[in-house]
């Protein structure tokens, strides 16, 4: 049994227990992470307002499946409120689009170079992003470099870094689980020159990339961010003109850039992928599997690799 510490875990649970007696779906780990956020910033609140439900979805969901799978829970949650005879507001139905395909945006390395020339010279456009010259440096870079889901960048303490090791705890991932992976020593020496700087600016936040009043960067305000950023790398190009990049992509160049590697150094990529499974914390190995559709193809076949033995493994849609 779930513990739980809003003031709606004894709901939750009690719907947790309805759907699984007749056999449905609890929505019990999403609507955990939902009880852990009321408890933060929403201790006090005993009734399901709408408010409450939109900042949830906005801090959980990086992309569409997560907010179609967590608008689900949540609805369903107002709609056993409501059963009960409680006041409580219920997500509408059509919140969210119907699934569509999508295909990654995957950079070439002179896009990346842009990028991160962009990034480092980025300017201050309002006061209340004064941190953001300092930290677009470092956030994506580590997103990059180390295959990181954007959340899992932006919600990086510093107590989970160690600046000898240069290991990282990522305590918050996709299916609440922790891992850990390693920087780079470039990345490592960056991460440490950063920390000199945001001692001075984020003092009293254990976040390592807070934005003004110590609480870390939204999923919002880091799109708005790589958005700045990606139009400055590409001056000549109308913003609505250029390619639909995402901080998420950052994550699909890693993969596809370790696969290209081990590729080119010969090794059995079937041999090798349970360790970038772990090492990106994929619950699913078709998870990982999926990019292998990103690799140019003629490079993929010509490495004598057996492309039938992945062909079951590879889901259709993306994320």
């Amino acid at each position: 049994m779930a513990e739980y510490i809003s003031g709606f875990g004894t709901e939750i649970q009690a719907m947790a227990d309805f759907r699984e007696t007749v056999g449905l779906n609890s929505y019990e780990s999403l609507l955990k992470s939902f009880d852990r956020f009321c408890s933060e910033h929403y201790p006090q609140n005993r009734t399901l307002v709408r408010g409450m439900v939109l900042d949830w979805l906005a801090k959980e969901s990086e992309h569409l499946n997560d907010l179609r799978h967590s608008a689900t829970a949540i609805r369903q949650f107002g709609k056993y409120l409501a059963s009960t005879g409680q006041e409580a507001y219920i997500l509408p139905d059509n919140f969210c689009r119907r699934k569509s395909a999508f295909v990654p945006y995957i950079f070439t390395d002179a896009e990346l170079k842009s990028f991160f020339y962009a990034a480092d010279a980025l300017k201050i456009v309002r006061p209340q992003n004064l941190n953001d010259g300092a930290i677009a440096p470092v956030l994506f870079r580590l997103l990059y470099t180390c295959g990181l889901r954007p959340n899992e960048g932006r919600e990086l303490r510093r107590s989970h870094i160690n600046f000898d090791t240069g290991e990282i705890k990522i305590a918050h991932n996709k299916q609440r689980q922790e891992r850990i992976v390693v920087m780079s020593d470039d990345m490592l020496e960056l991460c440490r020159r950063y920390d000199l700087q945001r001692s001075i600016f984020a003092e009293g936040s254990d976040f390592f990339f807070p934005v003004h009043g110590g609480n870390p960067y939204t999923s919002l305000q880091m799109n708005q961010l790589f958005a700045r950023c990606w139009k400055n790398a590409n001056p000549g190009i109308e913003p609505s003109k250029l390619p639909p990049a995402r901080p998420y992509d950052l994550r699909h160049r890693f993969a596809t850039a370790v696969m290209q590697r081990w590729l080119n150094e010969g090794r059995d990529l079937y041999a090798m992928l349970p360790y970038l499974r772990s090492y990106m914390g994929h619950k699913e190995f078709s998870g990982t599997a999926y990019y292998i559709h990103l690799l140019p193809e003629n490079l993929v076949r010509s490495s004598g690799i057996d492309w039938s033995a992945f062909e079951k493994l590879i889901p259709e849609v993306t994320q």
